[in-house]
Formats: structure tokens, sequence, C-alpha cells
């Protein structure tokens, strides 16, 4: 049952993670560490290990969404590189920097920072964020035939682009949770564009992520085997069902899931449930 379990975690996150641009962390780091105080086949997997495992599979649903993304000629390919050349940097930074944390202080801390990616998104809905000036600009026709120009400021972008990456190296969340905000509060980008160009980061900075968790030993192996089926089949699908809802409609449910997962994060780390 609980391999069964890991499939459907798998899917779930793989959907989740393609819908909004986040990659999927957001639910397979917290169902691995609660797997691992209920079985004894998981009882190997720590904080640390459980982010190194939720990146490696994260490559896979980034890859697989990606790809799909590509084909409805969402991705901005030249922009995700250059977000890339920090955030990957930034990635393996967080990657190291795991070792340093207990398990309560991962809680607590991965908590709080879902409940700032909520707020950051609620910010968005109501229209109250200034985007910055830009000194790169593109445009973008969705298929209705409306025109967006958007772009980013190459320094400010270099620069949160790097702790995007820390953040996504440390907590095993792909980064997305930061990186579509940014895109689309600061730089302007379409929705659509900033999750599926997210989505070309996340896929690239967790490869080097997941290069220094294998090095320091932090995958359970059965546990990624299990999942990546899911995760790949759960990629294509939220790319597919993106396509077909509102930006709006995604933001919120995405704010949904980060307030229930951050509450319940933070009260184990307080040691209240």
């Amino acid at each position: 049952m609980e391999w069964m379990l890991l499939f459907v975690v798998g899917l779930l996150a793989g959907t989740l993670g393609s819908l909004v641009g986040l990659g999927g962390g957001i639910v397979i780091v917290p169902a691995l560490i609660y797997l691992a105080g209920i079985h004894p086949a998981f009882q190997g997997i720590t904080p640390s290990v459980a982010v190194g495992t939720s990146l490696l599979l994260i490559v896979l649903t980034a890859l697989s969404s990606t790809l799909s993304f590509l084909k409805q000629g969402r991705v901005d390919v030249k922009s995700g590189f250059v977000f890339f050349l920090a955030c990957g940097p930034g990635a393996m930074v967080g990657a190291w920097i795991t070792r340093l944390f207990q398990s309560d202080t991962f809680f607590a801390a991965f908590g709080c920072l879902m409940l700032l990616v909520s707020w950051l998104l609620r910010v968005k809905e109501k229209g109250t964020a200034r985007p910055m000036r830009l000194d790169v600009t593109k445009t973008y026709t969705d298929p209705a035939g409306t025109e967006y120009e958007y772009g980013y400021h190459r320094l400010t972008a270099l620069g949160l682009s790097f702790l995007v990456g820390v953040i996504s190296g440390l907590f095993g969340i792909g980064g997305g949770s930061l990186l579509v905000p940014m895109m689309i509060m600061l730089f302007r980008f379409p929705p659509h564009v900033a999750t599926a160009t997210s989505m070309l980061i996340i896929c690239l900075s967790s490869i080097a992520a997941s290069v220094m968790h294998v090095v320091q030993g932090n995958i359970h192996w059965l546990s990624a085997l299990v999942l990546a089926p899911g995760a790949w089949m759960g990629g294509r699908a939220g790319a597919w069902i993106s396509a077909k809802l509102s930006g709006r409609t995604l933001l919120n449910l995405l704010r949904i899931a980060i307030i229930v997962t951050a509450v319940r994060m933070i009260l184990d780390g307080l040691n209240l449930v």
C-alpha cells in the first residue's frame, strides 16, 4: 500500500508542479518525511534525503513538462538560460548546506517559506505588485491573439535567481514557487509563459543540485524508482491541463495547497502535532 501511495504522490507532484511551474517538491518532500515516521522501509529518509530524492524526481517532472510546453510554444528558452546561469550555482550551494538543518528547524523553515509564497501569489492576484524597470524586453502573443510585453533587468534577475537556486537546493522544491511569482510580478511575464519557462530553469538547476545530493548520499533510490513513473506522467498531464485553465484559477489552487502544506509543516516543526 505504501508503494502505491508513493506512485500516487509522484503523479500528484508531477501534475501540480507542472500546472503552476513549481516542480512538485512541496508534495514529495513532506510525503517522504511522513512515510519515514510510519513505515520501516522509509526509516532512512532524513530531511536531507527527502530533499535530495525530491530534486532527483523534479528533474523528471520538469523534463517531461518542458517537452510538452516546448510543443505549445510557451517556453522562453533564452530567458530561461539567463536565469539558470545564477539559479544553477545557487541550487548547488543550497544542496550543500542541507546538512546544517535539524529536523524540527527544517519543518518550521519550510512551512514559513510556503506561507511567504502564498502571500506573494496573493499580492499578484490583487494586482498590487509593482513591475520593475526592464533592460531586456520581449513580446508574446497568446493563442487568443492578445499581445504581452515583458522582459527582465539583467542584474536583478541574476541576483534573485541565485537566491531562488539556494532555496531550491535547500528545500528540494525546484525553485518554481519563487521563480514564477518573480517573473510575473517583477518582470511582467504572462502567467503561462512564466510557468513554462520556470520548468526549463527548474529542470536544469535540479540536475545541478541533484549531483550534489548524489555525492553526499542524500538519495533514497527505492523511493525514487517508485515515484519516477508517476512524476513523469504527472508532468505531461499538468502541462496539458494548464493550457486549459486560466492563470487566476491556477494561482488560487496553488495558494490553497501551499497554505495547507505550510501549516502542517510548521505545526510539526513546533512539535504541536
